[in-house]
């Protein structure tokens, strides 16, 4: 195909930004310069870093590296409830939308969790015309109809459903991250292009020595239980961790590292048990570098998902990067990801989301193990730079071939 081919690519977080957003974007740019950074110009449009008010910082506000273009829009602070993330997306899609009216592109990609970036992919396409990839990371509608099921939020998931039927039917191709997303996605669109690039494992992991340290070798002190990630009601730690706390005094201690809508719910319960930091503590995001310093001192790995249907269909982005550690991991989850589990990763203990008694059970039958854990065929297999490159293939071939019958080509 002659001549330059001008992409937007919508991600509300991006690099220096945490989160699993971010890691993802910032693996697919690094791939598409690999495959090939020739003959395409990227045009990113960002947030300023975020994800996470303790540490958010301001960077540049605009980037320029030739075939790479990065626009970071401010946002008001928010401490990530609903309703400042909606401000905050109203910030962004203005921004984005502010763009539009000076640079026509030649296709859109949007990777989305809360769908609001995707659905600002879509109406672009259909202003400019142009093809639309998503990138679905998460099915927001669906996780909503679980959370929200007051009656007087039955307009608001109505709207919801409209706009998000409305996204789907708009993109030529859609990728989900989890195989459980599938069959949701053709509820909405029958005839919609699926793949399956999932999350992986970072080279940064992958490249680690964790110091592996059998916990059942110690027993000189509480094992460490850490839990590293968002607090929210997708992942119900309050339902879980100040019980199980309780229950393995003097055998084990959580270490609890993020924020979230739920994080002072989870404080109080904690409180409210009399459990104090030799039990439990509640500690602040960091960053990526000195989590992975948490991750060498800690003895056992923690994830959890609420217990609601949405979360049945997810695969966790963290189950790769705890897998990365050969560590010993308890996983509150049911579903796609007690699936995935099953067949990936035999070793890693799963218990029912919300069970206290499975947590434990899991606990004693983990913290035996006596040597660390070869997952040599695991890292393989879903290293974050092979299935990266694998999707920078796909989402150039696409617009590559869409350019081929409908793409109006800039001169180089």
């Amino acid at each position: 195909m002659g001549g330059t081919v001008k992409l937007l690519f919508l991600s509300f977080y991006f690099p220096p930004d945490l989160g699993a957003g971010s890691f993802r974007i910032q693996a697919l740019m690094s791939a598409i310069k690999k495959v090939r950074s020739e003959g395409i110009e990227i045009d990113v449009i960002t947030s300023q870093p975020n994800r996470y008010a303790e540490i958010a910082s301001d960077v540049e506000a605009f980037e320029d590296y030739g075939w790479l273009r990065v626009w970071r829009v401010s946002l008001p602070s928010h401490k990530g409830g609903m309703l400042d993330q909606a401000l905050a997306y109203k910030n962004y899609f203005g921004a984005v939308q502010a763009r539009a009216q000076e640079i026509q592109w030649d296709g859109v990609f949007a990777t989305s969790s809360r769908l609001m970036t995707a659905a600002t992919g879509a109406l672009i396409a259909r202003k400019q015309r142009i093809p639309l990839y998503l990138d679905i990371r998460d099915l927001f509608v669906d996780t909503l109809v679980d959370i929200l099921n007051k009656p007087h939020h039955k307009p608001l998931l109505s709207v919801l459903r409209q706009l998000e039927r409305y996204t789907m039917r708009t993109a030529d191709s859609i990728n989900v991250v989890s195989p459980g997303f599938r069959t949701y996605i053709q509820s909405l669109d029958a005839h919609v292009k699926i793949t399956e690039f999932t999350n992986g494992i970072d080279d940064e992991f992958l490249q680690e020595d964790f110091d592996i340290a059998p916990p059942a070798m110690e027993g000189q002190r509480p094992l460490r239980i850490l839990y590293a990630g968002n607090i929210g009601q997708g992942q119900g730690l309050h339902s879980v961790i100040p019980q199980s706390a309780l229950r393995l005094r003097g055998k084990a201690s959580f270490r609890i590292i993020g924020d979230g809508g739920l994080r002072e719910q989870l404080r109080k319960e904690i409180e409210s048990l009399g459990l104090d930091e030799s039990s439990v503590e509640l500690l602040p995001p960091i960053e990526r570098s000195d989590l992975i310093k948490e991750y060498k001192a800690a003895d056992i790995l923690l994830l959890h998902l609420n217990d609601l249907d949405a979360f049945h269909k997810v695969l966790p982005s963290k189950l790769f990067e705890y897998a990365a550690t050969q560590k010993p991991v308890l996983a509150g989850v049911d579903g796609e990801a007690a699936n995935f589990l099953k067949t990936h990763l035999p070793d890693i203990g799963v218990f029912k989301p919300c069970d206290i008694d499975g947590l434990i059970a899991k606990f004693e039958q983990v913290s035996a193990m006596s040597e660390p854990i070869d997952r040599s065929q695991f890292y393989h297999r879903f290293a974050r730079s092979r299935i990266m490159q694998d999707m920078a293939t796909d989402v150039l071939t696409f617009f590559e071939k869409k350019g081929e019958s409908n793409i109006t080509s800039h001169a180089s």
